[in-house]
């Protein structure tokens, strides 16, 4: 019973016992089977030793989570703060916006760097492409700058050839790739065009072949909606981390679909999480108003970004190309930048007029751009 998501409830007959009841949507690798809430509690409790119980087992479960606990804390020795005490402090930062993009009529709810650093994708009508939904929450460029991937509550991420011809029926050419059974809250191609991975609302993430629109790889492990994924940033790496609603940010394994780090330290939704650009760290943003690092060589937290004035949300975090800074959009409508080493914040950029939905660093390092609830996107440098 490992491998399985509990989607929604539904009515019908139970494929077990036949009978109509409430169903449970269980997900067994990708095979959908609806099973009542009497056939889910049986197939639990089958291969139980004399004396267990359900209730025992997760006590047991609870003391050994605490014990691992114990002994990883053992190992935290010392803070990164510390460790950087004698850096150098960074000088000011000249930072101002260099750019209003306008055009949108509703919220920008996403945006993405083209490679080639001078054209970038928001989530909605780019090239005036039509879009099957209002609300697309996800969107990203082709490594190779020729497609651009979107999807939303439509449940769908489609894929759109890209041309300079304003002539063209680009949404004829729409390919939808990915099918999930909830809203898609993110996507990001993989080291070519070939191949896309997706985070949902239905707690899932997967891997999908581009040209054929088959299902290569399912995620499953979150207990609650998936809100953010990021592809570790090596060429070779197999492994990409996401964040949700459940509070967790799980890193996996793309070529066995295991979760290998699991990482609890936030007390509400986790909205975004980032790599660190050499690929052995990332960070995440939440809803309780901090950002956090993760050294994935320690299996531990390292640092947390927060000050007693910040209160809100933050809604999506990216490092800098050196991976010194780190820039943090929030529900307050401001952009922080911290001193990942030290844990200070080192700036506060205004400007917009509702709250910061993506922040995202150009690939070349030169500028950062933010999309906002409020229409637009600001290009900052």
């Amino acid at each position: 019973m490992c491998d399985q998501t509990f989607v929604a409830a539904t009515f019908g007959p139970c494929e077990s016992c036949d009978k109509a009841s409430p169903l449970m949507n269980i997900y067994i690798k990708t095979e959908a089977i609806n099973y009542c809430s009497f056939c889910v509690e049986k197939m639990a409790c089958q291969g139980l030793q004399a004396g267990e119980s359900l209730a025992s087992l997760k006590r047991e479960s609870e003391s050994l989570k605490k014990k691992l606990d114990e002994e990883r804390n053992k190992l935290n020795d010392v803070e990164l703060n510390k460790v950087a005490e004698k850096v150098e402090v960074l000088s000011a930062l000249a930072i101002k916006t260099r750019r209003v993009l306008k055009g949108h009529n509703n919220k920008v709810l996403n945006m993405d760097w083209c490679k080639d650093k001078r054209r970038m994708v928001s989530s909605s009508q780019e090239h005036g492409v039509s879009l099957p939904c209002t609300w697309v929450m996800a969107c990203a460029y082709a490594p190779s700058g020729c497609a651009v991937a979107c999807g939303g509550l439509d449940n769908r991420c489609s894929v759109f050839p890209l041309s300079m011809d304003p002539n063209e029926n680009l949404a004829a050419k729409r390919k939808a790739v990915a099918m999930h059974t909830n809203y898609v809250s993110g996507c990001t191609f993989t080291n070519s065009d070939m191949q896309l991975l997706t985070s949902s609302g239905d707690g899932t993430c997967a891997l999908w072949d581009v040209e054929s629109g088959q299902l290569l790889q399912s995620f499953h492990g979150h207990t609650a909606d998936v809100l953010s994924l990021d592809l570790a940033p090596s060429e070779t790496g197999n492994t990409f981390v996401s964040g949700g609603c459940d509070k967790k940010a799980n890193v996996w394994d793309m070529r066995s679909g295991q979760n290998i780090q699991s990482f609890e330290s936030h007390q509400s939704d986790i909205n975004c999480v980032k790599y660190y650009p050499s690929g052995d760290a990332f960070a995440s943003a939440s809803d309780d108003g901090t950002c956090r690092f993760y050294d994935l060589r320690a299996d531990r937290e390292v640092a947390v970004y927060e000050k007693d004035s910040v209160i809100f949300g933050a809604s999506s975090v990216d490092f800098s190309l050196s991976g010194r800074l780190l820039f943090a959009g929030y529900n307050d409508y401001t952009i922080n930048v911290w001193d990942v080493l030290k844990g200070s914040r080192v700036a506060a950029l205004f400007g917009h007029e509702n709250r910061i939905s993506r922040v995202r660093v150009s690939p070349d390092g030169t500028a950062l751009c933010s999309a906002s609830w409020d229409n637009t996107l600001r290009v900052w440098a």
